[in-house]
Formats: structure tokens, sequence, C-alpha cells
């Protein structure tokens, strides 16, 4: 396959996943919302399966996924949460290019995951402190900020990373784009 072909490719898959990324929040029959804390079921899946394809693709898909918050008219400090997520998926995305197999072995997948979801934990934290300390928010610091923004983050990162791995493996099969990682199907039957 020619370098034009896999750009054209690699575009669309792009695209895609940022049009899925704009939807989720949308169409999603489940929905959590409690200012400033927020959970929509898979709303991470397409720009953590961005972040198997490379950093620009994740960069792309994370902008475009913030969109559907916009649109779907979530609250300002969900709509600037979202927009954080460019963090953690060029960050791991970067982390895949580097070492492709790094999640072909439980070993190193669980310390990526979890590094993953803390940067983005802490990324949405960082946000919501800013949106409660200038008094978008009346709600307990340690039950709102810490403990459903940043840990409720950390376990929903978690979960849709999981997703995301159960969804990514048939799709390396049927989908020949050049991708920073490759999952092998053993790691994922075990999840």
């Amino acid at each position: 396959m020619n370098n034009t072909t896999n750009k054209v490719k690699i575009m669309t898959t792009a695209a895609l996943l940022g049009a899925v990324g704009i939807l989720i929040p949308i169409i999603s029959p489940i929905k959590f919302i409690l200012e400033p804390a927020s959970f929509t079921l898979a709303s991470h899946v397409p720009i953590i399966i961005a972040m198997f394809i490379s950093p620009a693709v994740a960069a792309f898909v994370s902008l475009a996924a913030s969109i559907g918050f916009l649109i779907y008219g979530f609250p300002t400090v969900v709509v600037f949460r979202a927009l954080t997520h460019i963090v953690f998926a060029v960050v791991g995305a970067f982390i895949l290019k580097k070492n492709g197999n790094i999640l072909n072995s439980y070993k190193t997948a669980i310390p990526f995951v979890l590094l993953i979801s803390i940067i983005h934990a802490v990324c949405e934290v960082i946000v919501s402190t800013i949106f409660y300390f200038n008094g978008q928010s009346s709600n307990g610091f340690l039950t709102m900020i810490i403990g459903l923004v940043g840990v409720g983050t950390l376990i929903h990162s978690s979960i849709d990373f999981i997703i995301a791995v159960l969804v990514w493996v048939p799709l390396q099969k049927v989908v020949s784009l050049p991708v920073s990682t490759k999952i092998k199907l053993g790691v994922a039957k075990n999840i």
C-alpha cells in the first residue's frame, strides 16, 4: 500500500472516530451529570482507539469528541473537562508509538492504563478545581472534585479502556492501517 492510500485511510478513520466521539454524548442512554462531575458510558472509547493509531489521530478525535459535549449542551465545566482529553490521549499515543507491545502483557498494560487514567483524572480535577474556586460549584471540594471527578474519572477511564480494547481487537483484523499498537487476541480474551 502506498503512502497516499495510508494517509487517506488514517484521515477517514480519524473522521469516523471523531464522528462517533461527537455522537456518544448526544445519543448515549447512560448519562450521569452532577456538576461538575459527569459520566457518559463509552465516551472515551473513540479517543482511546485513536491512541492506538497515532498521536495526531488521538489529538483530532479528542478535540472532535469535546464538540459533542458542547452540542448536547453539557455544562461548561464538563465541556472544558472534555477538552482536557487531548492531554491523556496524546501522552498515551506517544507512549504506544514508542512501545507498541505495551498492551500485550498484563505486566505492562495495567501500569499503562493506570498512568493514562491518572493523567486523565488529574487534568479533569484541575479544570473542575478552577470552576470550583471561581464559584461555579457550591458542593464540597473533597466529595465532588476529588471523589466524583477524580476517583470517578479514574474508574470511568479504566472501564472505557477495557471497552476500547475489546472493540479494537476484532477491528484491527479488518482495518488495514499503519498503527502504533497491535493487541494480541490472547490478552483481550482474558480481560
